[in-house]
């Protein structure tokens, strides 16, 4: 025997409204968990990428130590060294020749310092792509969801007033139903919140080796030498390309 509770039976006895508003909190739910889904997997590389930086280092020349952060395209690490180094070839291509550019008169350590932020700017959006569908659906599926709670409570008294009886058996069946719906809405905001916390700070520890690695490309191009972290083990010199 069907069971006259439940999601099945809100689906069923719901008007056009009620069907939307689940229909709603369905697309907004499967989207958040894409996005958890693909940042997450995509979180996963970055940090698998980030741990090449230290064998770069220690790479005979430069062009080995590209090769040692892996031919990825979509490689942070490698997308920022690639653009301090053509940044540095520049630099010296115009080395005593007369400024043709407007930004060929920019201070050498200044030209790389953008080169790296903006590579660096364009890292950033990519690993926030995607967190504004999670914070939407954080903040706004309660909403929806009470919204069809009141639809569906509003819709329950009328039937009450039709019927001319306000006994619990009649109150608790419509209005449980209805309060479905706000328990559909915190399950779909719920996790999106939670997934949105937790790929921030997942994306803050990927800027904060990136920025690293850019600080110690810069010092490397300007000076010749990687800053050495404390109590790290020196590394090896290496032939820019």
């Amino acid at each position: 025997m069907d069971s006259q509770f439940g999601l099945m039976n809100v689906w069923a006895q719901g008007d056009i409204v009620t069907r939307g508003v689940a229909l709603l909190l369905l697309v907004m739910s499967l989207s958040s968990w894409m996005v958890i889904i693909i940042k997450a997997l995509d979180l996963r590389t970055y940090s698998r990428q980030s741990r090449r930086t230290e064998a770069f280092w220690h790479s005979a020349d430069f062009a080995d130590g590209l090769s040692r952060l892996g031919s990825e395209s979509a490689n942070p690490f490698r997308a920022l060294a690639v653009e301090v180094r053509d940044a540095s070839e520049h630099v010296q291509q115009q080395d005593g020749r007369a400024t043709t550019q407007l930004h060929d008169a920019i201070d050498v350590s200044e030209w790389l310092t953008r080169s790296l932020r903006n590579s660096i700017d364009e890292s950033t959006a990519r690993l926030q792509s995607g967190l504004a569908v999670l914070a939407s659906v954080g903040s706004t599926a309660p909403f929806v969801g009470l919204f069809g709670t009141v639809w569906g409570i509003y819709h329950a008294l009328l039937s009450i007033g039709h019927a001319g009886q306000a006994t619990i058996d009649k109150v608790a069946g419509p209005i449980g139903e209805a309060l479905i719906m706000t328990a559909l809405g915190l399950a779909v905001a719920i996790p999106a919140v939670l997934g949105y916390n937790a790929l921030v700070r997942g994306n803050k520890s990927v800027l904060n080796r990136l920025n690293r690695f850019g600080h110690d490309l810069h010092a490397y191009f300007v000076t010749g030498a990687r800053v050495k972290p404390p109590r790290a083990r020196a590394a090896a010199p290496m032939k820019q390309a």
